[in-house]
């Protein structure tokens, strides 16, 4: 099989909502792609809530909690698919929504990756893709390169603004990747402060004061020090960012401005001179950021069209499960340091449930 039609969904750590595209793949000698329809359908208040406290459930609340999202998330991708009046579907590529991130101690965990999906869906469901790389002594993270090696080998480096900066490129005849620094898990925090449900075009950060004692103090964190691979989760920013940056007492407006000057400061560490980047995610519509990035590097950044800036890791992790469904490998060992390249994620076929 050759062309594949499928559903990709994304759920990530700014808690905007749940992305959901259909998708079309066909493989002539490479692998070619086109988003036919997306969207972002957003959180309930009370939803939002519940996945910002969910890292601290006990593991029966977790337990209860899961089954929960799974229905909310069949509901919203079963009405996409109504609404969208699609018929023809291979299967449903779900990441689900990660509330446990600490692959040193052996732990990932999504939620929405029951088999009920596929039984209240009534679809084939690619699911869990982490967990297995975890397994193997990996960090479970970041799984979306796989992609950019084969949907965007045209650009030097692949960088996604969301939750955390991530990026991805070629080196030595292998892919690495590891998340940068944090982005819109705090930059939306401090936005939310402002009565504001993000910075629109980072005015906010451009009409704040660059503090230098804070942002000095941000820059020295160990993460930055350690060699890839290396991935980050919400524990870390809780552990080691948000401590810091309420101790300061700022005002949101000031620690926005100096969390961007930290970002784009991390970026420049991360990239060589002259080169192509392309930038997806949420922050690419951050037009200060952007600015801020290229006040510190000389690279050219590339924003290309919405649906791409929006849905890239919905339109990858349906990637993942269309490579898993023809069992290739779609983990990369030297992106995640697992013990060997793989093909991870379950299948739940349901007319055999």
């Amino acid at each position: 099989m050759s062309m594949y039609k499928v559903i990709g969904v994304m759920s990530g750590t700014s808690l905007d909502g749940i992305d959901v595209a259909y998708l079309h793949f066909e493989n002539k000698e490479k692998w070619f792609f086109s988003i036919e329809k997306a969207i972002t359908i957003p959180y309930s208040k009370p939803m939002q809530q519940q996945l910002r406290e969910a890292i601290n459930y006990s593991a029966a609340q977790l337990e209860a909690f899961d089954a929960v999202y799974t229905k909310y998330l069949a509901k919203a991708i079963g009405s996409f698919i109504d609404n969208q009046k699609i018929t023809t579907i291979d299967a449903i590529c779900s990441h689900g929504h990660t509330i446990l991130h600490q692959p040193e101690k052996g732990i990932t965990y999504q939620i929405g990756n029951q088999r009920q999906l596929a039984t209240l869906l009534q679809q084939k469901v690619v699911c869990d893709f982490r967990v297995q790389d975890v397994a193997l002594g990996g960090q479970g993270a970041p799984l979306v390169p796989i992609g950019d090696e084969l949907l965007f080998e045209g650009y030097d480096y692949c960088l996604n603004l969301g939750g955390f900066a991530n990026v991805s490129y070629h080196e030595k005849g292998a892919r690495v990747a590891y998340d940068i620094c944090p982005v819109n898990i705090v930059l939306n925090h401090y936005a939310n402060r402002l009565g504001l449900e993000y910075d629109d075009k980072g005015q906010m950060a451009q009409s704040g004061n660059y503090i230098k004692k804070l942002a000095e103090e941000l820059d020295q964190l160990a993460y930055y020090q350690q060699s890839a691979p290396k991935s980050l989760g919400l524990e870390w920013v809780q552990e080691e960012i948000f401590p810091r940056l309420e101790a300061s007492n700022l005002k949101p407006q000031d620690i926005l401005h100096t969390f961007v000057e930290h970002i784009a400061r991390q970026m420049s560490n991360n990239f060589l001179k002259e080169s192509k980047v392309l930038v997806t995610g949420g922050g690419a519509f951050n037009d200060y950021l952007l600015t801020r990035i290229q006040n510190y590097s000389t690279v050219n950044l590339i924003i290309p069209d919405k649906k791409i800036i929006n849905y890239k890791e919905a339109l990858i992790f349906g990637f993942l499960g269309v490579l898993r469904l023809r069992n290739e490998v779609n983990c990369l060992k030297s992106v995640t340091g697992a013990s060997k390249n793989h093909s991870s994620g379950v299948i739940y076929d349901y007319t055999s449930l």
